[in-house]
């Protein structure tokens, strides 16, 4: 099981926490945060970004290929009916002079992201809300 907490620290902050690590998640100031941490949609979007560089990187390693310099780049478009993101997109930048075997490897190997393949196959969401403590 993978398991984060989330606690309101006031205004449009929140600290997330998982496994001894936090980060802050925050709002830009013209929407009442203070613009110290990432939005929400840029957290998912990191998430996608790393998963997918993750398993290009191992790729790249199990095929004794250089990963100096692989880059991922994450953009999602905002939309309604409901709102959401939608017509995620994600750019890998590898080391120059791959054969287009080991091209069609990095690509493959995107497909085998944990956050990619939950976002392709939409997971099941449960919801509770009450009172006291939670975990």
């Amino acid at each position: 099981m993978v398991e984060v907490s989330v606690e309101h620290l006031g205004s449009v902050q929140f600290e997330i926490k998982a496994r001894g690590y936090s980060i802050l998640c925050d709002q830009p100031a013209g929407n009442g945060g203070f613009d110290e941490g990432m939005i929400q949609p840029e957290l998912l979007l990191a998430s996608l970004g790393s998963c997918a560089g993750y398993f290009v990187a191992d790729y790249l390693k199990r095929q004794k290929l250089a990963t100096e310099g692989t880059k991922i780049h994450v953009t999602a478009e905002k939309v309604k009916n409901p709102f959401r993101l939608d017509n995620f997109r994600i750019e890998v930048e590898v080391p120059a002079g791959l054969s287009e075997e080991h091209l069609k490897g990095v690509r493959e190997a995107v497909h085998h992201c944990l956050i990619h393949n939950t976002l392709m196959n939409p997971p099941k969401i449960d919801l509770e809300v009450g009172t006291g403590v939670i975990r």
